[in-house]
């Protein structure tokens, strides 16, 4: 019988190999060769599954969001119940990829926005991932702000959500919620750099970011 093969899985370990190659040299630094011997599959079958270069970098960079959003999602769903404010803090923490074993996917992750700069496939590839990150944000504030569990429940606002069902106060907190999110991603993204060039430790970042929550949480 012809061998069954695991074209997803294939898809995975290349895009892997990808990211292990954009740690150590960079976008430029990705070839075809060197993807096929570090995913242990002949370059032909690295063609099979990507026609380009950009397509091998496009796969890799949602591969990278894919992991993060797991985190996320394990970190909220593991335990028992936890309330919005808590389950914020928890994401924020994984998003800016703070601690020492994130930090390969924080120097990927980088290599790629910068990359986006010059790369419209890129761009709009970041662009869907941001949106998502600012969603799944603007309801954990939301919900904060409400008292409620992100987990449970109709959320407070926000298109996705409903918001104009709520009454004139939900909408006017979803608002809110809305600039909060998009402050607190670019507060994370900032430490994520500062963090990785050196120019912030580890320490100092968390530091800023519990700040930045605890003010959020006055506000709200």
């Amino acid at each position: 019988m012809p061998k069954q093969v695991d074209h997803e899985g294939r898809r995975r370990r290349i895009a892997e190999a990808v990211c292990l190659l954009v740690d150590e040299h960079g976008l430029e630094g990705v070839t075809l060769r060197d993807v096929a011997t570090r995913a242990e599959v002949s370059m032909g079958a690295v063609q099979r599954c990507f026609r380009t270069k950009e397509e091998m970098l496009l796969a890799a960079l949602a591969h990278v969001g894919e992991r993060v959003t797991a985190r996320v999602r394990n970190r909220l769903t593991a335990g028992p119940a936890q309330s919005a404010a808590t389950e914020l803090g928890l994401v924020a923490g994984e998003v800016a990829l703070l601690r020492e074993e994130h930090r390969a996917e924080a120097r990927i992750w980088l290599a790629f926005v910068a990359g986006a700069a010059v790369n419209p496939a890129l761009a709009a590839t970041l662009r869907s991932s941001y949106a998502a990150l600012e969603e799944l944000v603007v309801r954990l504030v939301a919900e904060a702000a409400g008292g409620g569990s992100a987990l449970g429940g109709a959320t407070a606002g926000g298109p996705a959500a409903g918001g104009s069902a709520l009454g004139g106060a939900a909408v006017d907190r979803a608002v809110d919620a809305r600039t909060e999110a998009r402050t607190l991603l670019a507060l994370a993204d900032g430490l994520t750099a500062h963090v990785l060039v050196g120019h912030r430790t580890v320490a100092e970042a968390e530091e800023v970011l519990h700040t930045h929550l605890a003010g959020l949480w006055a506000r709200c």
